[in-house]
């Protein structure tokens, strides 16, 4: 850090003098930074005097004795309610104005940000520079009226003849007097004239005029409690604290410059906060809404204890109610909701766990239910039988204090004895020094471990349950109908579950006490630990005040954690002082992310012509597998044993063997015995007439009449099958693009083939897949480069038929079932085709790139592929594969056989995502917590490709924690620094580098606005049982 960076910079110095002068009035800009006229100097000190001068005129008149006290108060509200209209109403006509004349204005750019032309004194700008008004007609009228109010009460307040009867001198009545007054009329002038920035800003924008209710709220309690005090004499305490708010009186514009006091908003929902915390066992709240349901729900529970008649009545709903507003009941709620919708509509709502963090589960429920049943249980029966003896030494009551104390002592060394510090200050013997590796550290920390779970266990079970054995033993609740016994049980009940070391500690303080007194109503601790987290990323620029506080962090955790094993046993923390304190270290699992340079392996013509024949067998491999794991084969694997027939197909012609009749003689078929049809050009298939249903377009092969091509239905013919036979025989219909009846150019014979293998039908394909799209002489060309070995091999290594026992048989039969294969060599080459497009070359890294992310080139099967979704995303993953199986043979070496080749598959298959940044699916491969991820690239500024892998390994996290304290007066400064001061400068006092506050880091975790983390969390949900 610099020393010569000043807190503010020249030019916020000068706006920081115009500003605050401004906030300490109340509202008069008096210090402009311009020549303006006189009169504008005159007008804002006339309006900032005005309630002293009405105030004036009814405390002259009491003190002649004209009118009484009441009176008088009456009379300046009336005439400061009758003023502040007219300051509206003046405010309204000057902006009406204002709208209907529009005035040239030339601009001079050398002019301060906020210099006003003024053309005289009752002008429409000078009356909204003075009164800006207000932005609802509602504020106008409750403004207006709450200045009348304010008026009469503060002159009621600041009477002469009051202050002398409470202090006993006149010199203090003056000074009180006219100090007073410069008070009253600062609450005054930013209520009605002109509201100034505050330095305690809560929100940033405020859209319902909050801000102006800030001074007179305060005004209103000081005058409160002497309404109070008149009202109920003979009060010392009442006197006293009336004494010495009318000194602090006179301080409030201070206390409101300085931020001290919060604005109304704030201060309503952090009282309501605290009387949670405080009053009711409660805790601090995410949102706004949680705090208000929680609060209406903890004062009713109290509430309602105070009207229950019974004793062990009240006991049990303490507890009950105590137990269940202790646990998180919006995610319960979530669950429950989740888990109903899972029943009605069955496997589909498992997206709706994507999106919320569903963590409760039902032994969870059972556990919080047992718990509950003994809590209730335990209360009941020690209420209704156990005695209540006031002799406190050997009263039940007493023998469970002292079992509390030695518990906490207990629970106290165990949680000591986990820490890395004792007290921040002393190194732990116990904890292990050299942790570098995850697994020395987990051998090293076993013990530790026990120890955690048996203070766990002391902690959500034990001591829970000791301390309402406590609580249902005193004597105090055998008084009902108290107020400070409703409250106060109601909390300790509640204290029990949701903060359970706070309580314990309290419950012994309150033992101890109760060996000397006999009565405990009402106990008071606070709960922090609200049992939701937030998690902050802070971005990884390497600038001179992060790599300062970077380097400190890493000796605090050093010098805690990699310590050599002869150094003593209890040394000292070094970084005592630092806001940061080590606790311990946790394995976690996170992603190293790698960026290589494929130069000289994609761009190898080596390389990129065996990945060419590698990708055949990876698209063989990828479609077996898919077709072998298809759902509906799989439920039809038990149907198949005893079927002995084969299966009718219909299949394109890709042998070389010689045919009966030529592939292009095709007009043999008499197509008046043939349905009719007609092209549909919105649909994918041609529309089938006569009534049909659509979804039976696939039938059992008639015995003469065949489809016309691009068709796929066909008729029944009795002649050719039997009713056991129809569910085996399946007619598919592989043909090209439907053409015009009139203009039908020569098509390729379609023959009548079977499965020679009952069980083939097992690994078939899909039969939207078999249609044809290319001409017959280019898949005979592109069928020689089908690996029929490394399909036979494939086929051998399945695992997915009926029996174990006749397995290897069955195997051999499909193998040999040559209709399957030509099935295969069909899907495949012409997967195979699309990928490369018309040029049947060696692909160049470009093509290499654009396949990868999903661009294939035009080619006659592009359509047809992009049509069949499925089919297109496994010929897109085999793509894949085969690129980073090219990337691996030139990295680790060749494949040496197919059985290694298979095991690199299927490796990619299960531990691997290979697809882009980009995807969805690749956000999901890391909520999975996929051990690999791979992703190609092109880096356009150093013209080279590049490979991406994320892998997935425990690391040693440290873990430590801050000073609150510290990081709550850092994040005030900031709000006060950029919000009041406007202090944005990249290089200000704030964000520079302190190595023992940790300045540079602790600013930029603040919430955004006013801090810039590159990732905030929701909020986390962290289960303590």
């Amino acid at each position: 850090m610099s020393p010569d960076v000043p807190l503010l910079n020249d030019y916020k110095q000068d706006f920081f003098l115009k500003r605050f002068p401004q906030t300490v009035l109340g509202g008069p800009r008096l210090k402009l930074g311009y020549c303006a006229p006189p009169y504008i100097y005159v007008h804002q000190i006339v309006l900032f005097l005005v309630p002293w001068i009405l105030g004036g005129i009814g405390t002259l008149l009491y003190q002649l004795g004209i009118l009484e006290d009441y009176h008088t108060a009456a009379l300046s509200g009336g005439l400061m309610l009758f003023t502040a209209f007219v300051i509206q109403f003046t405010s309204l006509y000057a902006r009406n104005k204002s709208v209907t004349v529009e005035r040239m204005l030339t601009t001079d750019i050398l002019a301060e940000e906020d210099e006003h032309e003024f053309t005289g004194c009752a002008g429409a700008e000078t009356i909204k520079f003075l009164i800006p008004g207000k932005k609802h007609t509602a504020n106008t009228v409750f403004h207006s009226v709450l200045a009348g109010l304010l008026c009469g009460l503060g002159t009621w307040y600041l009477l002469p003849h009051r202050i002398t009867l409470l202090y006993g001198s006149a010199g203090g009545t003056v000074l009180l007097f006219v100090f007073g007054w410069m008070t009253l009329c600062i609450g005054e002038y930013s209520l009605i004239v002109n509201t100034p920035t505050e330095s305690a800003t809560f929100q940033t924008q405020d859209a319902y005029e909050i801000t102006p209710l800030l001074r007179p709220v305060y005004i209103f309690f000081f005058v409160s409690i002497d309404l109070a005090h008149r009202f109920m004499v003979n009060i010392p305490a009442l006197e006293q604290m009336n004494q010495i708010l009318h000194i602090l009186f006179i301080f409030l514009p201070f206390f409101w410059a300085f931020g001290t006091l919060p604005p109304p908003d704030a201060l309503f929902l952090w009282a309501m906060e605290q009387v949670l915390e405080f009053g009711l066992g409660g805790s601090s709240m995410s949102t706004h809404l949680r705090l208000l349901i929680m609060f209406i729900i903890s004062a009713g529970t109290a509430v309602a204890s105070y009207f229950i008649p019974s004793t062990v009545g009240v006991v049990l709903f303490m507890t009950g109610l105590g137990f269940l507003l202790s646990l998180n009941l919006s995610e319960m709620v979530l669950v429950f909701r989740h888990s109903v919708t899972r029943h009605r509509v069955g496997t589909k709502s498992n997206a709706l766990s994507s999106g919320s963090e569903i963590r409760f589960t039902w032994r969870e429920y059972l556990f919080y239910s047992v718990v509950l049943v003994l809590a209730l249980l335990e209360t009941g029966l020690l209420h209704h039988f156990a005695s209540f003896s006031q002799t406190s030494k050997n009263s039940p009551q007493a023998v469970v204090g002292y079992t509390l104390m030695i518990l906490f002592i207990i629970l106290w060394i165990l949680k000591e004895i986990q820490s890395i510090y004792i007290f921040g200050i002393f190194r732990n013997p116990f904890y292990p020094k050299d942790v570098q590796t995850v697994t020395l550290f987990l051998e090293k920390q076993t013990k530790l471990m026990k120890i955690g779970v048996v203070r766990r266990i002391l902690i959500n079970l034990v001591s829970p349950l000791a301390m309402i054995a406590f609580l249902s033993l005193d004597s105090s609740l055998q008084r009902l109908h108290s107020v400070s016994v409703s409250i106060g049980f109601t909390r300790a009940f509640r204290m029990v579950w949701q903060n359970t070391e706070n309580a314990l500690l309290e419950t012994v303080i309150v033992s101890a006490v109760h060996l000397l007194i006999s009565d405990t109503d009402l106990w008071w601790s606070r709960s922090l630990d609200t049992g939701i987290k937030l998690l902050l990323g802070l971005e990884l620029q390497e600038t001179s005040c992060h790599t300062a506080e970077a380097r400190r962090v890493d000796e605090v955790f050093e010098s805690a954690f990699e310590q050599e094993e002869y150094v003593k046993l209890c040394s000292i923390n070094e970084h005592f002082g630092n806001v940061l304190t080590p606790c311990t270290v946790l394995p976690v699992k996170l992603y190293s992310d790698a960026r290589n340079v494929l130069s000289g392996i994609i761009d190898s013509h080596d390389n990129l012509k065996e990945f060419k024949c590698d990708l055949v067998k990876v698209l063989v491999w990828i479609l077996v597998q898919y077709c072998s794991r298809r759902p509906s084969m799989l439920e039809n694997v038990h149907k198949t044993e005893n079927k002995g027939k084969a299966s009718l197909i219909i299949l394109p012609a890709l042998n070389t063997e010689p045919q009966t009749e030529s592939p292009e003689d095709t007009d043999s078929l008499n197509s008046e015995n043939l349905d009719d049809w007609s092209d549909d050009v919105f649909g994918e298939e041609p529309t089938i007439k006569k009534g049909k249903d659509e979804k039976d377009q696939l039938k059992v092969l008639p015995g003469i009449n065949l489809p016309i091509p691009g068709s796929v239905e066909s008729q029944n013919v009795e002649s050719h099958s039997t009713n056991t036979e129809k569910s085996l025989y399946q007619a598919v219909a592989l043909g090209y693009p439907a053409i015009d009846k009139g203009k039908q150019e020569a098509m390729a014979f379609i023959p009548l083939m079977e499965f020679s293998c009952s069980h083939s039908h097992l690994l078939s394909l899909p039969e939207e897949w078999m249609s044809n799209c290319l001409p017959d002489s280019k898949m005979k060309e592109m069928s020689s480069l089908f690996p029929e070995d490394w399909y036979q091999f494939i086929l051998r290594q399945l695992k997915c038929f009926p029996s174990k026992e006749n397995a290897s048989n069955v195997v051999e039969e499909i193998a040999k079932d040559r209709v399957l294969k030509d099935f295969y060599v069909h899907a495949v080459m012409t997967c195979y085709f699309s990928l490369f497009g018309v040029d049947n070359m060696i692909p160049s890294p470009g093509h290499i790139l654009r396949v990868y992310s999903g661009v294939l080139p035009w080619s006659l099967a592009l359509d047809w592929l992009t049509e069949k979704p499925d089919l297109f995303q496994l010929a897109l993953k085999a793509f894949r594969y085969t690129l980073k199986l090219m990337i691996d043979k030139a990295s680790l070496g060749p494949i040496e056989d197919f059985k290694e080749l298979i095991n690199c598959l299927e490796e990619y298959e299960s531990d691997w995502y290979i697809g882009l940044v980009s995807d969805e699916k690749w956000k999901e491969a890391v909520l999975q917590e996929k051990p690999y991820l791979f992703s190609l690239g092109y880096d356009p500024n150093m013209g080279v490709y590049t490979g991406r892998v994320l892998t997935l390994q425990e690391l040693l996290i440290h873990v430590g924690k801050l000073n609150a304290e510290a990081v709550r007066g850092q994040w005030a400064n900031l709000s006060w620094e950029l919000l009041y001061a406007t202090n944005d400068d990249e290089e200000r006092y704030s964000i520079q580098a302190h190595p023992l506050l940790l300045r540079n880091l602790t600013i930029q975790a603040a919430d955004p606005p006013l801090g810039y983390p590159i990732y905030s969390s929701k909020p986390l949900h962290i289960h303590l049982v």
